[in-house]
């Protein structure tokens, strides 16, 4: 006797102890597992559980806390205990002020969250009023029909799941198929049509790039039929669980997918429109924003993943970010030529192919990367000069030039007479004029006599040339050059060089040195004339 009664004494207690933990609500942890405890299979008292539901907030608490986990399970949700707090003044001060209100999922189901009303905690008002709704759009009532529609035989279990629900995943795979088909023609279409509207032009590199964007986006679509059906078919938690993991990671992949082909289309169409342009810059933009884009896109996409995964994001960023201090300050170089690459690309000081003159380096712009710039010499060599530097130096840019100057003295013997000099000018000037890349606008060129060298008289020769090119202007140059020279020699005017004059007049039988030039102005006119119909021939 004494025996029965310990026994019933000692099961008494362990019920009352079990009872007065599993329908404790006094804070947020307590709540929830009162709440799922009760609807387990072996402890199945939906009674007890709808006690976490508010007096009056609901005409079915009953019903409300079966579909409340029917939905936590449709979702795959699983509760982890261990994060929920247990504190029965919680208040989540960044979120919701003083409020004492806990949110379970706060990135899947932001609806459905516990609240502290007295001196219990139930599950919130909002979560009550919006229950309907998330449950008929996690449960659609035209697939829970399939179960019903079902002869005895879908009933049967195989691997402790009914046929039925295999039978609903085929036909749910079956027809995600056809949507992806559908609408893979749908947004090819849609998306050459866009393409076509506004660049008037068909390029075939992004019409494959279109084309590879379709798959992915109605791969998406699918997906997103696969996610809102597939809860319906009512597997279990494990399976739900794995199963949407599954569905986020594949969306996840898609999207950044989707993300990088839209990268490539836009630098695509970019291109084009640069290609239009006479800026060489904004097509060394291209590959630098391409790898700048597409970077983000997948940095982005990892940490969506680790979302996915169910890691705390905000820690990895956090530790991203001192990680990112910390390498920084090791390497400031970097950073410096880094921000000096995007100054380059504000203030546009010189576009690729232009001529420059640097901190004493003198050539070619071919590129402007991310970390330093590579300058082209006139000897073909390469110099490879930081951002961060040729951002701060001062940069003659002879590529922005409207004309390119030309400035010689020409040197004549001292014994040419005024009218050859008058001459010579004269021809000179009008060989300019002539001259097809040189500027023939009054005060645009000058050719004087300036002056008295040590062995020559100096004639100033000042002209523009009108293209930009380094090769044309020589091949300018050497055209000018050969027309003076002929210009020169039909007048008989010799050019001079250092020398020394001795004078032997004096010696017996000894004539002068002194040339014979003729100055007859009508041979002078002719020969003038003669030599500018020979440039304009050649």
């Amino acid at each position: 006797m004494k025996k029965l009664l310990l026994v019933f004494l000692l099961f008494t207690a362990i019920v009352s102890a079990q009872d007065s933990i599993k329908v404790n609500l006094k804070n947020p942890n307590a709540t929830v597992y009162t709440h799922l405890y009760f609807l387990q299979s072996d402890s199945y008292q939906p009674e007890k559980a709808a006690q976490t539901i508010f007096p009056n907030s609901t005409k079915k608490p009953k019903i409300a806390a079966i579909r409340l986990k029917q939905i936590l399970d449709g979702k795959g949700l699983f509760v982890d205990f261990k994060q929920i707090p247990t504190d029965a003044n919680y208040k989540d001060s960044l979120a919701y002020g003083n409020s004492h209100k806990y949110v379970l999922f706060p990135n899947v189901m932001p609806l459905i969250s516990v609240e502290k009303i007295g001196d219990n905690w139930y599950y919130s008002q909002e979560t009550m009023s919006n229950l309907d709704e998330i449950y008929n759009d996690i449960f659609p009532w035209y697939v829970s029909e399939l179960e019903n529609l079902m002869p005895n035989f879908g009933h049967k279990k195989v691997f402790d799941i009914e046929v039925w629900k295999f039978i609903g995943l085929l036909l749910m795979l079956l027809i995600a198929f056809l949507v992806h088909v559908i609408f893979k023609r749908i947004i090819y279409f849609t998306l050459h049509k866009i393409h076509n509207y506004f660049l008037r032009k068909d390029s075939l590199a992004i019409a494959k790039v279109l084309k590879k964007l379709a798959h992915p986006i109605s791969l998406l679509i699918a997906l997103s039929f696969v996610d809102k059906i597939y809860p319906s078919l009512q597997f279990g938690l494990t399976i739900n669980k794995w199963m949407f993991i599954g569905l986020n990671i594949t969306q996840t992949v898609f999207w950044i997918y989707v993300f990088l082909k839209l990268v490539t289309v836009t630098m695509e169409v970019y291109s084009e429109i640069t290609a239009k342009t006479e800026n060489k810059l904004d097509d060394q933009l291209i590959p630098v924003l391409n790898n700048l884009l597409k970077g983000i896109v997948i940095f982005v996409g990892i940490l969506k993943m680790l979302t996915v995964l169910g890691i705390n994001t905000t820690a990895v960023i956090a530790g991203a970010s001192i990680g990112g201090l910390a390498v920084a300050l090791a390497s400031q170089d970097t950073v410096k030529n880094l921000i000096g690459t995007f100054m380059i690309f504000l203030d546009k000081p010189f576009y690729i192919g232009d001529w420059i003159e640097a901190g004493g380096v003198e050539g070619s712009v071919e590129e402007v990367g991310f970390r330093s710039s590579r300058i082209r010499a006139a000897d073909t060599s390469i110099f490879q000069i930081p951002n961060s530097k040729l951002s701060e130096i001062v940069i003659n840019n002879k590529g922005l030039r409207l004309y390119r100057r030309y400035n010689t003295n020409v040197g004549i013997r001292y014994d040419t007479p005024p009218e050859l000099i008058e001459a010579f000018v004269k021809g000179v000037r009008e060989i300019i004029i002539a001259h097809p890349e040189t500027r023939s606008e009054p005060d645009s060129y000058n050719v004087e006599f300036t002056g008295f060298g040590d062995s020559s008289l100096l004639i100033l020769i000042n002209v523009y040339f009108k293209s930009l090119a380094w090769g044309v202007e020589q091949s300018s140059r050497h055209k000018l050059h050969i027309a003076i020279v002929k210009l020169a020699k039909a007048l008989g005017i010799d050019f001079a060089f250092p020398s020394s004059t001795v004078m032997i007049e004096q010696f017996p039988e000894k004539q002068s040195l002194d040339l014979k030039y003729n100055i007859d102005q009508k041979r002078i006119d002719e020969v003038i004339k003669n030599q500018l119909e020979e440039f304009h021939k050649k």
